[in-house]
């Protein structure tokens, strides 16, 4: 195997060296996405969810193994387990938005995927240089923001609840991007950085992302105003 796969990476304010317990607040703040999953999967059962809606539950839960993997051993193997879970639950999360609120056939929902994620991907890669580096690599997270945001204003506009969920998503993502990239330079001042705030926030905003796949998103759940007919799958 390549030897690149276990070299260590030093990429937060916080890590001392390259040993395991190097990242202390940035390994346990993890526990944020684990208990948001956790809760996620109790209201979603709750409600009657199905397979769709409880497997964004446990992808939340993923999101924090992977992410603790990462910042405990911090190697070209494990950036992996934190970058994989993430891309996919908001490939996931964006289907389940298209299919089960905007009421898209299965067809026609994947083809919005594709595209939405072709142009918010264009978009990203369009930026300069400079904007990656200046965010500390957080200009990657920009489709996911955008999903969060174009979604939500369509659900908004269509009248269905869940829509104001992602919004709030949405906004409490640019916060907890501006402490990922604010990182590298409050080292000096703060030497454990402010990383972990992305975590805790992170959270935080799977968690209401979870609640509106509870509360509109499964048969035990409410209605939207305008919602479409239940349409399951």
């Amino acid at each position: 195997m390549n030897d690149s796969l276990f070299a260590s990476i030093d990429n937060y304010c916080e890590r001392t060296g390259p040993e395991f317990w190097s990242e202390p607040l940035n390994a346990v703040t993890n526990l944020a996405f684990i208990l948001a999953g956790i809760w996620g999967l109790w209201a979603i059962r709750k409600r009657g969810g199905d397979v769709f809606a409880v497997a964004l539950a446990w992808w939340v839960i993923a999101i924090g193994i992977g992410s603790t993997l990462f910042h405990t051993f911090a190697n070209g193997l494990t950036i992996w387990f934190d970058v994989v879970p993430i891309a996919t639950f908001t490939l996931a999360l964006t289907l389940f938005n298209i299919r089960r609120w905007v009421g898209f056939g299965w067809g026609l929902s994947i083809v919005a995927l594709i595209g939405f994620f072709a142009v918010a991907g264009a978009i990203t890669a369009m930026l300069p240089d400079w904007v990656r580096v200046a965010t500390n690599g957080t200009s990657g997270y920009l489709p996911a923001l955008l999903s969060l945001a174009f979604w939500g204003v369509v659900l908004v506009v269509r009248g269905h609840p869940a829509g104001w969920y992602d919004i709030a998503a949405a906004a409490m993502l640019v916060v907890s991007a501006t402490f990922r990239t604010i990182d590298p330079d409050v080292c000096a001042a703060f030497p454990i950085g402010t990383h972990f705030l992305w975590h805790t926030l992170n959270g935080a905003m799977l968690a209401v992302l979870l609640a509106s796949v509870a509360w509109y998103g499964t048969p035990g759940g409410r209605a939207g105003n305008s919602a479409p007919a239940p349409n399951r799958g």
